[in-house]
Parts: C-alpha cells; sequence; structure tokens
C-alpha cells in the first residue's frame, strides 16, 4: 500500500506555514493567533510564562471547547463580544499548549482535512527548545491525534536543506550558519554536519515586527500618516516595509541622492479606507532604505541592542569550534521573510568579508608577515524560496525514502513513551 504524504507542519510566532510534502508551496500560511471565549491572554510580565499542561481535549469534548477560531478568522473576529485572541507562541517557543493542541486541531482538520492516522508528520522547532517542549509535542499527536509517526527538526537544519535549490550552492551540505529571522526574532544559528553548535547560537532582539514599527514611527514623525485611518497604520507601515524597501550599500550616499533628486527616488503609496472607501495617498522617503538599515546600524531604531548583524555573524562562527570555521563563513544560509530585502545578501556578505579581512591583516602585521593567510571564502546564499525556506526544506526531507526510518513510530511511542521523542536522527547519519 502506498503512503499517503507526510505533512509539514512550520509553527512561527507570526505564522504558521502548513501543507504536504513534495509540494514547492505551503498549502496554508496564516497567524498563529487562536480567539477563544473568555478575554484575551495578559503579556508575560518579565520572562515567558510557565507553559500550561496539555489538557486533551479528545477526554473533554464540549460545545465550549469547539467554540474557537484560528488563524486569519481569529484575526477578524478578536473584537467580538465575548471573545479574546491569543498567540500560543512566543519568541519561537510554545507558551499555552492548551491553546496550541486546538490550533493544531483545526489545522489538521479544517484546513488540510486530513485524517491524522494515515500520515507521518514533520514539525519544526526552535534552537535550543527543551526536550520537554518535544515529549509535549509528542504526546498530543500520538495520544490525541493518533499519528502515524512523528520528526521534529530544528529549523536551522531545515533552512540548509532548502538552500540547496540556490544555483550557487555546489555540494549538498548540512553544513552552514543560518540566519533565520521571522516576525518575533532572529537567530543566527551555526550548524555542522546536521547537528546544531548549541554554545554559539545567538538570538537577536530585531525582527519583521520590529522593522514595521520603525517605519511606522518614521512615518509619523513626517507627519504622512494624518490622512490615513488609524487602524489602517500598521497595515500600510508593512505593505510599505515589503514593497518599497531595500538594503543600501551606503547610507550617506542614499541620503545625499534622496535630497539631490526627491522625485527620482520618492515612491507614492496609494490605500483605501476599507470601511468608507475613502482614498488617501503618502510619500515614501527615507523609510526605504531605512527600514531593513536596524539590522546593520540597530542604534537608529533603539538603545537597547546595539551590535550589527555581521559582527553578531562573525562572533558566533569564532566561538564554533576550530575546523567548521570555514565551512561556516562558505554557507551562510538567509530564511525568513526579514532576509527577503532587496540587495540584503550582497550588504551581509561585503561587511563580513571586511571584517574577517581586517583580522586576517591584523594577524599577519602580528606575526610581522611570517605568517600570511590565504584568504577566507565568505559565501551567502540567497535563493527564490528564501521567504518559506523552513516548510521548504521540511518538504524535501521529507520526499526522501530514509524519512520514514528516522522517523518515531506510534508503536514505538507505545512501548517506550514519550521521552523516545528527546532524540532524532539526522538525515544522512542513519547509515
Amino acid at each position: 500500500m502506498s503512503q499517503l504524504a507526510p505533512i509539514i507542519c512550520d509553527n512561527g510566532t507570526g505564522f504558521s506555514k502548513v501543507g504536504f510534502a513534495g509540494n514547492s508551496d505551503p498549502s496554508f500560511v496564516f497567524p498563529t493567533a487562536i480567539t477563544t471565549r473568555g478575554p484575551a491572554a495578559q503579556p508575560s510580565r518579565t520572562g515567558p510564562a510557565l507553559s500550561s499542561k496539555p489538557s486533551h481535549l479528545a477526554s473533554k469534548r464540549g460545545v465550549e471547547d469547539l467554540d474557537f477560531f484560528i488563524g486569519d478568522e481569529a484575526v477578524a473576529n478578536a473584537q467580538t463580544p465575548g471573545y479574546g485572541i491569543n498567540y500560543p507562541i512566543r519568541h519561537g517557543q510554545i507558551e499555552n499548549w492548551d491553546h496550541m493542541e486546538r490550533y493544531w486541531e483545526q489545522t489538521i482538520f479544517k484546513y488540510l482535512r486530513a485524517e491524522p492516522e494515515d500520515h507521518y508528520f514533520l514539525l519544526t522547532e526552535p534552537p535550543l527548545n527543551p526536550p520537554e517542549n518535544r515529549e509535549q509535542t509528542a504526546e498530543i499527536f500520538f495520544e490525541s491525534f493518533n499519528i502515524k509517526g512523528l520528526y521534529i527538526a530544528v529549523q536551522a537544519v531545515l533552512a540548509l536543506a532548502a538552500s540547496w535549490t540556490s544555483g550557487r550552492v555546489t555540494d549538498r551540505t548540512l553544513t552552514g550558519t543560518v540566519i533565520d529571522s521571522g516576525d518575533g526574532v532572529t537567530h543566527v544559528i551555526p550548524c555542522a554536519e546536521g547537528y546544531v553548535i548549541g554554545s554559539a547560537i545567538k538570538h537577536i532582539p530585531i525582527a519583521g515586527r520590529d522593522i514595521t514599527q520603525f517605519v511606522l514611527n518614521l512615518l509619523r514623525e513626517r507627519g504622512e500618516l494624518a490622512n490615513v485611518p488609524p487602524e489602517d497604520h500598521l497595515k500600510v507601515a508593512g505593505k510599505i516595509k515589503e514593497n518599497y524597501s531595500y538594503v543600501c550599500q551606503d547610507i550617506v550616499k542614499e541620503f545625499r541622492k534622496y535630497d539631490q533628486e526627491p522625485y527620482k527616488y520618492f515612491a507614492r503609496y496609494e490605500g483605501e479606507h476599507a470601511a468608507t472607501g475613502r482614498k488617501y495617498e503618502l510619500d515614501i522617503g527615507y523609510e526605504r532604505f531605512l527600514a531593513p538599515e536596524i539590522f546593520f546600524n540597530p542604534e537608529i531604531y533603539s538603545s537597547d541592542f546595539l551590535t550589527p548583524l555581521p559582527e553578531i555573524v562573525d562572533s558566533v562562527i569564532q566561538q564554533s569550534p576550530i575546523d567548521v570555521r570555514r565551512g561556516l563563513y562558505k554557507n551562510i544560509v538567509l530564511s525568513g521573510g526579514s532576509t527577503m530585502f532587496q540587495y540584503f545578501g550582497q550588504r551581509l556578505k561585503r561587511d563580513i568579508k571586511q571584517i574577517v579581512d581586517r583580522r586576517l591583516e591584523a594577524s599577519a602585521v602580528a606575526s610581522g608577515s611570517q605568517a600570511r593567510s590565504s584568504g577566507l571564502d565568505v559565501e551567502v546564499i540567497s535563493h527564490k524560496r528564501q521567504r518559506y525556506a523552513v516548510w521548504f526544506g521540511g518538504s524535501l526531507l521529507a520526499s526522501l525514502p530514509e524519512f520514514y526510518s528516522s522517523c518515531h513510530t506510534k508503536a514505538q511511542y507505545d512501548e517506550i513513551g514519550p521521552s523516545i521523542c528527546r532524540r532524532y536522527q539526522i538525515f544522512g547519519s542513519a547509515t
């Protein structure tokens, strides 16, 4: 009997991507939000809230338990009296297991229209995800949904696999540095042969949400949002960030260009109020190149975090074992929606190359020109599948025949219990 295609489920802080293995794009992309009866969850005070234990829905089916919306419907119903919107994932990690279980339930039955008993599942997890979270996830999927088999993959490894589609990748390796920047957080993750070097991972508190907020602040300061209804402010800032922004090579030259020829470089945004149909227009100026600039000069947005992205990438590679550093510099892979800016890869490559060359030069001077390096290749890989790289990497790897032998099956789970899911075989290492 032929197998049905495995289901790939990539749940991020902002959006979830779900679909079937073998496809080039996810079938559905919708916000990771759930609207339930009762008040919205209060944001946690200092750190992440303690996660609540999952209470399996199968044991308490009732009308009130089925009265919820997910994704775009959740956002649309957020203002409905008696309902509150909740975001079960924060900084990449699941905080509310009860809400997440309901979210998965509607994802499988309502969106994918699949029978979980007939499918293998590939789920994704952020770097340094505690093994307890993996156990909780396995418990929900095996106990509540009774799935055939489960594989939980680290997002960075899947992003590396997705980069194989790029023309510049000559050998299909799982060694490289992944810059994964989504809606809520940016990670820089070094991988060696499919294994994440956990001690060198760095988190950057700048991502898509911050860039949108920065664009909004710039537009407000210039008074461009005077004619735009307040409820449309965030949407307008998001569209400007997505459609008009690019990374410049030199911020001073860019300012000069805009000042000398504003008619050439300033763009015009035209929008329409959803309720009244009233049209409005605004000029987009320096926001076009300043939006993604906060990765390279974070001080223009906030004084909380001041280290530029190229320096962080360099320090991550320098903290990795010396024998994999050359491979990590040679394969810097971009992943996630916030790396989609035009010329982002070129600017990053140039800045990292400058840091590396300065270090090599200083080393040569310190040795009295006795020991001179042969140089280091720095390569930043951009490709067409970058936005949904993690999902596409999962689709790619779940299409391989060895995927099924790497999964944990329902029989193994029943025999050993949730602790079996603390470890997974890396693809290619099972031989």
